[in-house]
């Protein structure tokens, strides 16, 4: 009989005492060990929570807040792109370049959305640097005057009243070479500041202007409703030029490079889809710029061209840049391009 008794299995037992100790350790540590698993696995996933929450926050201002060029923050945040990359952004609109510098210096903001010309803040002492362009040409600015205006053409602004939201900006230096170049002389026009885009609007309505520079799209809309109508685009006036960049204040830059690295690839992956995208592109500018879809839609036929996906620098538009501001008088030696600018942060691969 195959019948093994129980004094044959303990004398197996005493003759294997590892396979008896091994045994008795399987029992004693196999569900203590499962247990560690699980501690294991839910800690990771907290961290994993953790991480998935811990975004770092960007504040970044608009120096006018009814541009179309400025939709990729808008557009960053609604799509997601800036949360890929674990960043956060608060948006604000200033109103003005000089408010945005304003906002820059206290550090009420980190990242500012502006005109080319204004780099030369940096130069002046504002504690920025301007890390990256996104657009070259300035198709965005152009000249406005009332539906019943007698102005048709860029000579009839001689000795006329313009005005514009702050005085030393890209728009007043636009209106200037406008000037130079069509023979009326630096001072043929007369600029001046009446604030936000609205209370010039306002006082172009009242006739107490003769025009306004702003952006395109507000153009548009006076005609639309006709109201008014677009007299010049400036933009032929600076072929070579980056009508948009970013800034960044110098603490940012030397303290947090990587979340200023990681802003600027869900920035300009939203430029890439403003690029490609238009419908995507019309509708935010609908739902931001609060602007008719018609509206929306020919802005961006006009405008899209002008936009660069990488924010690289055009060395071109940069040597223009410096050289107008002492021909304009608001420098008296063109500045060496690291006191405004650094490179190290382009081209930029989302």
């Amino acid at each position: 009989m195959n019948v093994e008794t129980s004094s044959l299995r303990a004398l197996k037992a005493r003759s294997n005492p590892g396979q008896r100790r091994n045994s008795g350790l399987l029992r004693r540590y196999a569900p203590r060990n499962d247990g560690m698993m699980v501690v294991a696995l839910f800690c990771a996933m907290l961290i994993s929570i953790g991480s998935a929450h811990a975004a770092d926050k960007v504040r970044a201002g608009k120096s006018i807040g009814s541009l179309w060029a400025f939709l990729p923050l808008d557009i960053g945040m609604e799509k997601g792109l800036f949360a890929k990359y674990g960043i956060e952004v608060e948006i604000s609109d200033l109103g003005s370049g000089a408010k945005l510098q304003q906002a820059l210096a206290s550090d009420s903001i980190d990242i500012g959305l502006s005109a080319g010309s204004d780099m030369m803040a940096s130069v002046k002492g504002s504690p920025v640097l301007t890390v990256a362009a996104f657009a070259e040409e300035p198709r965005s600015v152009v000249i406005m005057v009332r539906a019943d205006s007698p102005i048709q053409k860029p000579t009839d602004f001689k000795g006329k009243l313009v005005a514009m939201p702050s005085l030393g900006s890209v728009s007043e230096w636009l209106l200037r070479r406008m000037a130079i170049a069509e023979g009326l002389g630096q001072d043929g026009v007369r600029p001046v500041s009446q604030g936000s885009v609205q209370a010039n609007l306002a006082a172009l309505r009242t006739g107490q202007i003769d025009g306004m520079v702003g952006p395109m799209e507000v153009g548009f809309t006076l005609e639309d409703r006709h109201e008014g109508r677009i007299a010049v685009r400036l933009a032929k006036y600076a072929p070579h030029f980056h009508a948009h960049i970013l800034f960044a204040r110098k603490q940012l830059i030397t303290e947090k490079p990587d979340v200023l690295e990681r802003f600027l690839k869900g920035f300009f992956a939203a430029v890439k889809v403003m690029k490609t995208d238009k419908k995507t592109t019309s509708e935010a500018a609908v739902r931001v710029l609060h602007s008719e879809p018609s509206i929306a839609d020919r802005t961006y036929d006009a405008q899209v061209g002008m936009l660069i996906d990488d924010g690289h620098f055009d060395p071109q538009a940069i040597k223009l840049i410096k050289a107008s501001w002492v021909q304009l008088g608001m420098l008296d030696k063109e500045p060496s391009d690291d006191q405004f600018m650094t490179t190290k942060f382009v081209p930029v691969t989302p």
